[in-house]
């Protein structure tokens, strides 16, 4: 993976994550289980790549209140972001992107309300996840 932000922010879509959110790790197994193709890599927050790039966005990667989902260079957080992501996946999960039908306020407030309790109802990892051999070179842990 490229090592400047600009070349890597541009190229692909990229899921800057929390690597330690029980409910992430969830959503991006069912990422690879569903992805239309291997189009997406994944940057953890915890990462000197992620950090840089959360920071750049304005999200604070010692508490990042979003995950930002950057396809091809542009940038979606909370639910423009799952949204965004949606449109890389087979169905079911490709219907979330009908959520567009639901004022952005709404879908917002929603995001926001489970991510400040992402912790609390879903748990929270010791360590960063460790991807298997087959999705390493997917990763930036």
């Amino acid at each position: 993976m490229p090592q400047e932000t600009d070349t890597l922010e541009n190229t692909k879509a990229i899921w800057l994550f929390d690597s330690v959110c029980v409910l992430c790790n969830g959503a991006i197994s069912t990422t690879l289980k569903y992805e239309k193709a291997p189009t997406i890599d994944f940057v953890s927050i915890h990462s000197a790549d992620g950090r840089a790039i959360a920071q750049q966005y304005g999200i604070d990667p010692d508490d990042p209140d979003t995950f930002l989902f950057l396809d091809h260079g542009r940038p979606f957080a909370q639910s423009d972001g799952v949204i965004a992501l949606s449109k890389h996946m087979k169905a079911p999960f490709s219907w979330i992107r009908f959520g567009v039908i639901i004022p952005k306020a709404i879908r917002d407030w929603l995001y926001r309300f489970v991510a400040r309790r992402r912790y609390r109802l879903f748990g929270k990892l010791d360590t960063c996840r460790v991807p298997s051999d087959a999705e390493r070179a997917r990763f930036t842990i």
